[in-house]
C-alpha cells in the first residue's frame, strides 16, 4: 500500500474513557434512589439533559457535572444544597485524571503504522482534559500532529483536509463512533475504519453509513487488525 493519511480518535480508540462515566452514572442513579423511575428511566432523562448541556457546555467533565446536577434537579423533591451538589459533581470528579488504559495493543500498532503512513490525531472535548490524557498516554511521538476540537462533523473534517492538504482519496477517519468519526468522515469525501467499541457512548450511537461511490469503509474487531489493511 501507498503511504495513506490516518486520522485516529482517541478515547475508546486507543484507550478506555466512557467505561468510566459509566460507572460514575451508575453511582450517581444509585445516590438518587429514586422511587418512581426505574434506573433505565433515570439514564433516559439524564441522556436528554447531556444532549442540552453539550450544546451550552460543550463535551467532558465540566458539562457532565452540569447533567448530573441539572438531572438530580428534575428528579429529585429535594432542593440541591451546597452539600448536595458537591456529592453529586464529586461522581464526576472521580474520572479526572485516571490512569490511561489502553486497548489491546495499541501501542504497538501505533509503532507499525507510523513507520508507514502519516499518523494525526483527532478528538474531541474539553482542551485542558484531553491534552492532558494525550500527554498522559505517552503516545504523542507516533503521530505527527494533535487536533482537539469542539466537535467532529463534516465541515470539521472538511477544513482538517484542507489544513494538512489531505488528498481524499488516501485519507482514512479511523474511530468507534459512528456518529462522529465514521459518517461525518464519509461525508467530506474521506475513507473511513470503524472500530466498534461496546461501551461506546449512547450519545456516539447511531447507523453506520455505506460508504459513497468512489470511498471505502472498512470494519474491524480491533484497533490491532489495522496492521492487517495498512
Amino acid at each position: 500500500m501507498l503511504p495513506q493519511t490516518l486520522l485516529i480518535d482517541a478515547d475508546d480508540t486507543l484507550w478506555e474513557n466512557n467505561v468510566y462515566f459509566e460507572r460514575a452514572i451508575a453511582k450517581f442513579i444509585s445516590f438518587l434512589n429514586h422511587l418512581e423511575f426505574s434506573p433505565e428511566q433515570v439514564r433516559e432523562v439524564l441522556n436528554n439533559v447531556e444532549r442540552e448541556c453539550i450544546v451550552t457546555h460543550g463535551y467532558g467533565l465540566h458539562s457532565f457535572s452540569h447533567s448530573l446536577v441539572r438531572t438530580f434537579e428534575c428528579l429529585s423533591v429535594q432542593p440541591v444544597t451546597p452539600e448536595l451538589h458537591a456529592q453529586i459533581t464529586s461522581f464526576a470528579h472521580t474520572i479526572e485524571n485516571h490512569s490511561i488504559e489502553f486497548l489491546p495493543e495499541v501501542p504497538q500498532t501505533l509503532e507499525y503504522l507510523r513507520t508507514r503512513h502519516r499518523l494525526i490525531l483527532v478528538t474531541k472535548g474539553a482542551l485542558a482534559e484531553q491534552s492532558g490524557k494525550i500527554e498522559r498516554s505517552g503516545l504523542k511521538e507516533y503521530f505527527s500532529a494533535t487536533e482537539i476540537v469542539a466537535e467532529k462533523d463534516s465541515a470539521v473534517y472538511h477544513a482538517l483536509a484542507e489544513k494538512y492538504e489531505l488528498a481524499r482519496e488516501s485519507t482514512w477517519m479511523i474511530g468507534n463512533s459512528p456518529r462522529s468519526d465514521i459518517n461525518p468522515a464519509l461525508a467530506a469525501g474521506l475513507h473511513a475504519v470503524f472500530v466498534p467499541h461496546g461501551d461506546t457512548w449512547i450519545l456516539e450511537h447511531e447507523e453506520v453509513n455505506a460508504a459513497p461511490a468512489g470511498q471505502r469503509l472498512l470494519i474491524v474487531g480491533r484497533f490491532a487488525e489495522l496492521r492487517e489493511h495498512f
